[in-house]
């Protein structure tokens, strides 16, 4: 690994990071981590002795190379929340005044991830890939932008922010996947039999199995009609 980075680096670093991202990587370092420190060529999050630890509160494409360059040589746990009810906080004015507080109708769930996860789909059956999702509640902070986000009325989300962490999941491999199958799924299964079974949009079903599948976790052994049929891998 390198040197410590300067503190100029680090004080860049903790600069270009958004409150939610700030907030995760203070919650998860461990006494004796050390923060924002080059490895490779790259900054890395969190170092904890060998492991390397990046935090993703966001799209997982535009990490992917990063994780699959540090894979190569070192051990990479990445970091993300999925957040299983959030209140939406709305500002005004350059104090940011608080105008209103509600809580979202919507609930996240931990099946949440595969809509990212497909991204990192080369990196689901590396060795030296893990990633730990933490369920939280949060605060969503957004101020009036007319003429953008026009699906919040002109709401434009200006930040995130931790309330807590209620749960924490590590994934280490295939056999620590095979927990997103819900028991007393029938085999061979589709993933309209998935979905009907968790309850999820028949899209996001498809996109689990689709990562379960290249993760080796299960595997396709036919079809019914139009359907491909799925079983646990041995």
């Amino acid at each position: 690994m390198s040197d410590a980075p300067s503190p100029q680096s680090q004080r860049i670093a903790t600069l270009m990071e958004g409150p939610l991202h700030a907030d995760l990587k203070s919650w998860y370092q461990e006494p004796g981590d050390e923060a924002e420190v080059p490895v490779d060529g790259r900054q890395v999050d969190i170092v904890r002795g060998e492991l390397l630890i990046e935090i993703q509160t966001s799209g997982f494409a535009a990490i992917r190379r990063k994780l699959e360059s540090l894979v190569r040589s070192h051990p990479v746990r990445l970091v993300h929340p999925v957040p299983l009810a959030r209140w939406i906080v709305r500002v005004k004015g350059r104090g940011h005044q608080v105008v209103g507080r509600r809580k979202s109708p919507r609930k996240g769930r931990l099946e949440d991830v595969f809509e990212e996860l497909v991204s990192l789909r080369g990196l689901l059956a590396h060795p030296n890939f893990s990633i730990e999702l933490l369920l939280t509640h949060e605060e969503e902070v957004r101020r009036r932008a007319p003429g953008r986000a026009w699906r919040r009325k002109g709401w434009a989300v200006l930040e995130r922010r931790l309330i807590e962490v209620v749960e924490r999941h590590l994934i280490r491999d295939a056999l620590d996947l095979r927990r997103f199958l819900p028991p007393g799924l029938q085999t061979p299964f589709t993933t309209a039999d998935l979905a009907e079974r968790l309850g999820l949009r028949r899209d996001l079903a498809q996109k689990m199995v689709y990562c379960l599948r290249e993760s080796g976790t299960i595997e396709a052994v036919g079809k019914n009609g139009n359907s491909v049929l799925y079983l646990v891998a041995a």
